[in-house]
């Protein structure tokens, strides 16, 4: 189908009730026609797959999407292992406005993220 950017908003927990719009995370990668990742495209062009955390009252960190030597998919912000932030079973995720997706922070917090917006890149790569 091509490349998008995802947009990932904090879903309600007991410190944020309503959600976050102001935490979340920015992502470029490829899906399929049935809202999937597309892992064979994202294995053409690999560094394309980044990742934006915004977090209010923390700096931004930029990053990849990388698929890791144990076959699961993270969020890397630098090289090795040491920050990589897993997200369990992200392949069977749908990215479409609405779904959640559950990802490991690395404090250790299983944090619901909403899936907010999904936004075709036009001509990309």
């Amino acid at each position: 189908m091509g490349w998008y950017e995802i947009r990932l908003e904090l879903a309600r927990t007991a410190q944020f009730v309503e959600g976050s719009r102001t935490h979340g995370y920015q992502i470029r990668a490829p899906l399929m026609q049935d809202w999937h990742l597309d892992e064979a495209a994202w294995r053409k062009d690999k560094k394309a797959a980044i990742v934006h955390r915004f977090w209010e009252g923390e700096e931004d960190t930029y990053g990849h999407l990388i698929h890791t030597r144990h076959r699961t998919w993270a969020f890397s912000y630098a090289p090795g292992e040491d920050d990589d932030t897993p997200i369990f079973m992200l392949e069977t995720h749908l990215f479409k406005v609405g779904e959640y997706i559950t990802i490991n922070e690395h404090e250790g917090d299983s944090l619901p993220f909403r899936v907010a917006e999904v936004r075709p890149l036009i001509g990309y790569p």
